[in-house]
């Protein structure tokens, strides 16, 4: 029974994405054909007519479209923890795959900090070089953000709970010893790795080479109807991929709080590829719509809406610790939401990375095709 709902959520979640990457495929190239065919009819005019003419959408900010998002520090720092988490996912699943990580009490997390440790250049890469590209100067600041930002929290957090949980003289509390060797990990081997990961970003993929130009002046966003606004985007953004892991999520959730074994990590492995092409997709649809509106600001649209889906995915773990669990007294509440904050802020920096990569992609693609004068 377990298998075939597990047979059954997975066929439902490929016939999403199928649906949807046809769905996208249609309608964007329909319609970019149809802009196409205006635009090249508007170079083939003179000034005077196409300046009478009726242009829109978004060949219109081709000379902001590429303009740096704001907070560039923290969006390149999670742009590459986001990276970072994809590849210790990737890693982490393959290995409990072929090596059957679940067998033994700690080794899946003893395993998944390893990887994370020794993946930091990616972070440091891909954080540093979009930094760069952005034209940003500050990039001590920017490369100890992307080292820190995502063990300060998960520190922060699990240091938290064990107070509380020493406080309750809990079976759960962290031993002394593995705190130190924790932050040394952070400080003696992240933070090393991750200065030449941004070095080695800055210098080999750190120029910007945008198909437009950037104008000097940033273009007035016009009025444009409430559904097309950047926050309801954002909020609308992230159903369809949470639809996609919903059952896979349930599973999850029971392996870990019910204590049960999870097994089916090549289950998992599907659901991963799943949720990146429909986030992927989602993403895309919804920069274009806000491009169209005229409205450039699609890097920070792009990533909130991919990582929306981290916030369904924490309002299901209310649901499921007051209808699915046992839990109660403070210590339990904590451990369980600390915990599972975590878990969607990392899912949410995931989720937000594929949705900016996938973006950012085709926006280059659409912008570099048209011939901007």
């Amino acid at each position: 029974m377990f298998l075939q709902i597990h047979w059954f959520s997975i066929f439902n979640s490929f016939m999403m994405v199928i649906f949807l990457v046809g769905l996208v495929s249609m309608i964007l190239m329909r319609t970019l054909r149809k802009d196409y065919a205006r635009y090249s009819k508007d170079e083939e005019m003179d000034d005077m007519e196409r300046d009478l003419g009726d242009e829109y959408g978004w060949k219109q900010v081709h000379g902001d479209v590429f303009r740096p998002p704001a907070h560039p520090v923290l969006f390149s720092a999670l742009i590459g923890s986001g990276h970072q988490i994809a590849v210790v996912t990737l890693c982490v699943v393959i290995f409990a795959i072929l090596g059957e990580l679940y067998t033994e009490r700690g080794s899946l997390l003893s395993t998944s900090i390893f990887v994370y440790a020794a993946t930091s250049p990616i972070n440091g890469y891909f954080g540093g070089s979009l930094y760069a590209r952005m034209g940003g100067k500050r990039w001590i600041k920017q490369m100890l953000m992307s080292a820190f930002l995502l063990p300060a929290m998960v520190c922060g957090t699990a240091f938290l709970i064990n107070f509380i949980a020493i406080y309750y003289h809990a079976s759960r509390a962290i031993p002394f010893g593995t705190m130190v060797a924790v932050t040394c990990i952070c400080l003696f081997v992240i933070l090393p790795l991750t200065l030449v990961g941004t070095v080695l970003g800055r210098n080999l993929a750190g120029q910007p080479n945008y198909p437009c130009r950037i104008n000097a002046v940033p273009r007035p966003i016009p009025e444009k109807k409430w559904f097309m606004e950047p926050a309801v985007i954002i909020v609308l953004g992230g159903i369809l991929p949470f639809g996609s892991i919903f059952i896979e999520m349930y599973f999850i959730f029971t392996s870990f709080w019910a204590y049960k074994i999870y097994y089916v990590y090549g289950f998992m492995l599907l659901v991963f590829i799943i949720l990146a092409v429909v986030t992927v997709c989602v993403t895309i649809v919804c920069t274009y719509f806000l491009l169209n509106a005229e409205d450039y600001r699609w890097q920070w649209t792009s990533f909130l809406s991919g990582g929306s889906t981290a916030a369904y995915v924490y309002v299901y773990s209310f649901y499921y610790f007051f209808f699915k669990t046992k839990m109660y007294g403070l210590f339990q509440t904590t451990f369980y939401f600390g915990y599972m904050a975590l878990f969607s802020i990392a899912l949410g920096i995931l989720c937000g990375s594929f949705g900016f990569v996938g973006t950012n992609t085709f926006v280059r693609k659409i912008y570099s095709t048209v011939k901007i004068d």
